[in-house]
């Protein structure tokens, strides 16, 4: 995923720092007990390629992601690390997970010894300044935990968390010029110093406070910290925009602060640094410290937030001989909950959409990082199956961020800000997949109000173009036809909620919108296609191609392949434009064989190219299911199986596209339990044969979903029958309800396809046109 414009949000990819990834080092946490899963987890991977994953310590869906950088420009460090670097510039607090665009990376750490450097230095020379040296073959990873030894530094750094707050214990060497560097101009440059003031305060003998504005990817964000010392401090000295202020200075503000923290220490002397973060205020921060890390003991520390994730690990138990197949799975899992990341404090405070502090009813949670036009298609439905108590916290939020932001419903929101990246408003998708399976405690009444002015209301991106003439004009907005697609879902999800609460002639409105697609949809070349104002189909076309000119695209992250399978809601009522299923399935076929040709001018984020199947991007997520809706659905089984394999490696190239908060490991996890949400709005997933013998989940109220695949070989991927609580299914799709409060489904696969089961329109899964 990208910015909608891509300028500023990728960069050209050095040449020389993209080695050979595979061969790297594996997490470095060595099996020792069958029942820990965490183990399992290779938190590498995402770290190469395009997965822009970070390798550093956080809790479940944590606030703080407390994480090595090693660069901060550029489209494959928007995390802020890179598998093929070999330097670090110190370790931060907050990251993104696999995003597009950059932004976070607030209050570096890093620890020091000689001459103070106050910049970094460059990864060509890194001794020009703090950064150091390291080696892949010292770094340790696992869920909660991340160290490394910074070679030239004679220091070895270990880092953990809490939900709110980091804790750091860095082992020196006999040096009396040890020192941190505490950098607090340090962020993704994306605009170059995008911070526009900063405030930095000393506080007592081992403390030190600040707060700053960051005009990044999230323009106008404010992050807070506090940071404790487990050792007095011998000499502070504080630098503001380039001048170092005199030694007795106790406070700097300006655009560009820095502090050097100075020590003497013995040979193996351990300091610790504890550190809550807050987007409400210091004094917040230090409350967050004060709750959540009150004493200094590390190994505890490191010991819970492994336990946590053990314990959300465990809500999925597979069964598997093997063992990298495991490994990917709990990898995936694992970048599965840290996103979205908590955003509110100890007392109930959060930094709202309106830049104002809001009090939180107890028991209710604030969230950022939503990267929603990625993550309603698979993250949010795992989601409701085996993370049920959290989704009205979830959805409660995203309600909460349409009402109090000026940008109305939430699109990617980012501490407290909108960064309107991507198309479509699919915050209400994700509500109305919560309201489709009733999901307790979220007053839909509250919710529609705020999706109803979106969908009815809003001039919003050419919506108001595409309720006045069934579709957006290519010469009157950008990614018209992707947009056009985009809002006919819209309106399918706000129908339901609309239905809910008894609002029966706008849902009738919206079900008969949602199929302005088939304004889009040319019968003669069989695609999605851009029109003018006059009704005229945009011109030249070509079917590789982003748009009609190189000015203006009329996809969003795709082509006409990707998007004319990109209707997830009525794709029976689609093949009837196309005069039934088997041209439709031709078409199906087309995609996955054709060449793989891209224009020059397509963003990186089309990848995993299979003809002009792009599993690296979203849109194509759902293509390879769209065979069971036609019929054959031994494609789907074929063509699933196949993708989980070719896909997804246990090594930090392991991902086919970014990671993108969840949505990339969310596929890979679903498929490899053989059901998906082709359309989560519906509230029902399509089956598809098993990758491991059996899995068991922990559903509502602690109940167990257990689904087995019984396979003759290994090679047995075809589903042969299908039995879903005790009863023998025609078909090869499952409602939400039938499995949400546990069950038993039983796959018999063979070697060869089964060309009867659930081939029937009949049995097919449900559409809009039923």
């Amino acid at each position: 995923m990208q910015a909608l414009s891509a300028a500023g949000c990728y960069g050209l990819i050095d040449s020389q720092a993209k080695p050979a990834l595979a061969a790297m080092l594996p997490a470095g946490n060595a099996p020792h007990d069958d029942d820990d899963l965490t183990q399992y987890v290779n938190i590498r991977v995402g770290t190469g390629g395009h997965g822009h994953t970070y390798p550093g310590a956080t809790v479940p869906f944590g606030a703080v992601q407390l994480s090595p950088d090693t660069y901060t420009k550029d489209w494959d460090w928007c995390s802020g690390y890179y598998a093929a670097d070999t330097s670090i510039m110190g370790f931060s607090h907050t990251h993104l997970s696999g995003t597009g665009c950059g932004d976070m990376l607030d209050v570096l750490l890093m620890p020091n010894v000689g001459e103070v450097k106050w910049e970094p230095g460059t990864r060509e020379n890194p001794s020009e300044g703090y950064r150091s040296v390291f080696s892949h073959a010292d770094e340790q990873m696992e869920p909660g935990y991340y160290a490394v030894t910074l070679k030239d530094r004679k220091v070895h750094a270990e880092l953990t968390a809490t939900e709110r707050t980091g804790l750091h214990r860095y082992t020196f060497s006999a040096n009396d010029t040890s020192h941190f560097i505490l950098d607090f101009a340090h962020a993704y440059d994306d605009p170059a110093s995008p911070v526009s003031d900063a405030t930095l305060e000393i506080v007592g003998e081992d403390t030190i406070t600040g707060g700053r504005t960051v005009h990044s990817w999230a323009g106008g964000r404010r992050i807070y910290f506090a940071a404790q010392f487990s050792k007095p401090f011998a000499k502070t000295q504080l630098q503001q925009d380039g001048a170092l202020l005199s030694d007795s200075s106790k406070k700097a503000a300006g655009k560009s602060l820095k502090a050097a923290l100075h020590y003497g220490t013995t040979e193996g002397e351990q300091i610790r640094v504890r550190v809550g973060i807050s987007g409400v205020s210091v004094a917040n921060a230090l409350k967050n410290l004060q709750a959540e890390m009150p004493g200094w003991d590390f190994d505890a520390t490191r010991a819970k937030a492994k336990s946590a994730w053990q314990r959300e690990l465990s809500r999925i138990r597979i069964e598997t001989h093997d063992t990298t197949q495991k490994t990917i799975f709990y990898s995936s899992l694992y970048h599965m909950m840290v996103a979205p990341t908590l955003f509110d404090d100890v007392n109930g405070e959060y930094c709202g959409m309106d830049g104002q502090t809001h009090l939180l009813v107890e028991g209710q949670h604030n969230y950022s990082s939503y990267s929603l036009w990625d993550t309603f298609r698979a993250l949010h439905p795992s989601f409701t199956l085996f993370q049920p108590e959290r989704v009205p916290g979830l959805v409660n939020c995203l309600v909460r961020m349409a009402e109090e932001s000026p940008e109305g419903m939430p699109v990617w929101p980012l501490q407290g800000k909108e960064t309107g990246t991507m198309t479509g408003y699919h915050s209400a998708s994700v509500m109305a997949e919560a309201c489709v399976k009733n999901v307790p405690n979220i007053d839909w009444n509250r919710a529609y109000k705020v999706m109803r002015k979106r969908n009815m209301d809003d001039n919003y991106r050419g919506l108001n173009l595409y309720r006045e003439m069934g579709y957006i004009p290519a010469d009157k907005e950008d990614e018209s036809a992707s947009k056009t697609l985009e809002y006919d879902y819209g309106d399918w999800a706000c129908s339901h909620v609309a239905s809910k609460i008894g609002a029966h002639d706008d849902a009738a409105i919206q079900r008969k919108r949602s199929k302005n697609y088939r304004n889009l949809f040319d019968p003669k070349t069989q695609f999605i296609r851009a029109k003018m104002s006059d009704g005229k189909w945009a011109e030249p076309f070509d079917p590789i191609d982003m748009g009609h000119t190189d000015k203006y695209r009329d996809y969003t992250e795709s082509n006409a392949w990707q998007t004319t399978f990109g209707i997830q809601h009525d794709v029976k009522g689609y093949m009837s434009l196309w005069g039934g299923r088997e041209p439709f399935v031709k078409k199906l076929d087309d995609l996955f064989t054709i060449p793989s040709t891209l224009p020059k001018n397509a963003p990186p984020d089309i990848a995993g190219l299979v003809g002009q199947y792009a599993h690296g991007n979203e849109p194509s997520h759902h293509i390879a299911y769209l065979y069971t809706y036609a019929g054959q659905p031994w494609k789907t089984q074929s063509r699933v199986h196949s993708l989980l394999l070719t896909m997804y490696h246990n090594d930090p190239d392991g991902l086919a596209g970014n990671e993108d908060c969840g949505q990339m490991s969310a596929w890979y996890v679903m498929s490899a339990l053989g059901l998906y949400a082709v359309d989560p709005v519906s509230g029902n997933y399509v089956l598809t044969s098993p990758l491991f013998d059996k899995a068991t989940l922990t559903v509502s109220n602690g109940n167990k979903l257990v689904i087995e695949a019984k396979r003759p070989s290994p090679d047995a991927i075809y589903i042969h029958s299908v039995t879903i609580n005790g009863k023998r299914s025609e078909k090869l799709w499952v409602s939400h309800a039938e499995i949400a409060h546990g069950g038993h489904i039983i796959f018999e696969l063979g070697t060869e396809p089964n060309k009867q089961l659930g081939t029937g329109e009949k049995v097919a899964p449900p559409s809009l046109t039923a």
